[in-house]
């Protein structure tokens, strides 16, 4: 886009600006970002971001999610001394009142004001990054407990339904050209082994709850002494298990390869950052857990490399329609890496759990006595 153009976008914006500079941001995946403001004065400067809405078709819902919880959590933490100006996202309004804006191309945009003096990172380095990580999302969703699920629309319905995963994987599986189908063999067969019980939470009675459902570490605005400061990237927020916050984190944290390792022998488990995570996420959160929420952290550990691994295979059968692929069977080696992970995870399981529980105990003793 032309600066003009972009020029036209802010001011539909309720900011004051000089010597605008505009320059793309951050890595998203799935949103366009750039950085709009004066480069000198840092305090004012801006996130415009264009909308998704092949993703997510209901702008209008999502916003409205996004202004829920940013407004609880921002009353939150003035209620209790905070400053909601660092610790928690903050929508630019437009100038008619409305939070996103529509263009004359049917493109959406929205804008957040930017958190300076801030640190993200793609990949943790150590037991203190995973720490504070935990404590991120667990006091996200501490902060949230009191807001009703019930008020927030699933804007990307089914999203953790694994159900739904399974019943989409196996639709490809009649149309998939039978080249596809012989390589995934051995990978559909260990899906299928583990179906049932990977459907667990759609047959469990637990607390369904506002939680972030997107916990890379990524996620997670830390200050410059790399102490969790904000949570970031709300589009997903929906009702959903916490479960699956902690085992997507921990799917991305644990794992000592990259998501898509070729050679599944790298694969292994990092246990202290596993520990860590843990340690801060209960310090947070062990206040308003049930004890079948904790029972069930472990099958959420297991559910979220399984799931991305039916989801890299159904896009691998399906001629790779949905993930953008670097090199044909990519989608393939992504589905194998993840199976290879939920493997390391199964062997270690008990061990994995005790240590759970443990943590658990120590917190909730923790906060009897102080």
């Amino acid at each position: 886009m032309e600066v003009k153009a972009f020029e036209a976008i802010i001011a539909v914006f309720d900011i004051q600006l000089e010597n605008i500079n505009i320059k793309p941001f951050g890595n998203g995946l799935i949103n366009n970002t750039w950085l709009v403001g004066n480069p000198e004065d840092r305090a004012q400067c801006f996130l415009l971001q264009q909308i998704n809405h092949r993703i997510f078709n209901d702008v209008e819902a999502l916003i409205n999610n996004i202004i829920l919880v940013t407004g609880h959590i921002r009353r939150k933490i003035k209620k209790e001394g905070g400053d909601p100006e660092k610790n928690v996202l903050r929508l630019i309004p437009l100038k008619n009142g409305s939070f996103y804006y529509q263009d004359n191309e049917g493109r959406y945009w929205r804008m957040y004001h930017f958190l300076q003096d801030t640190l993200c990172y793609d990949h943790i380095t150590d037991t203190g990054q995973a720490f504070e990580g935990g404590k991120a999302f667990g006091r996200f969703q501490s902060q949230l407990t009191d807001l009703p699920a019930g008020l927030l629309t699933p804007v990307i319905p089914d999203f953790l339904n694994m159900v739904k995963r399974l019943r989409d994987f196996e639709a490809v599986l009649n149309t998939t050209p039978s080249d596809r189908l012989v390589a995934a063999e051995s990978l559909i067969k260990e899906i299928w082994k583990r179906a049932d019980k990977m459907c667990f939470f759609q047959r469990a009675e637990l607390p369904v709850r506002v939680i972030h459902n997107d916990t890379k570490f990524n996620n997670v605005l830390l200050d410059h002494e790399d102490k969790a400061q904000c949570v970031i990237d709300l589009d997903t927020v929906m009702p959903g298990y916490v479960a699956y916050d902690y085992g997507d984190a921990l799917r991305t944290i644990i794992n000592t390869a990259a998501e898509d390792e070729k050679d599944i022998r790298k694969i292994g488990l990092d246990i202290p950052l596993f520990e860590a995570y843990t340690r801060g996420y209960f310090q947070e959160a062990a206040g308003f857990l049930t004890e079948p929420e904790v029972d069930s952290l472990i099958t959420g550990m297991l559910l979220l490399p399984y799931m991305q691994a039916v989801r890299f295979l159904t896009d691998y059968l399906d001629n790779d329609r949905y993930y953008k692929v670097n090199f044909p069977g990519h989608n393939l080696q992504r589905a194998n890496a993840q199976l290879a992970l939920l493997f390391r995870l199964e062997e270690v399981q008990p061990i994995l759990e005790n240590t759970i529980k443990k943590l658990f105990r120590q917190q909730t003793m923790t906060l009897q006595y102080s």
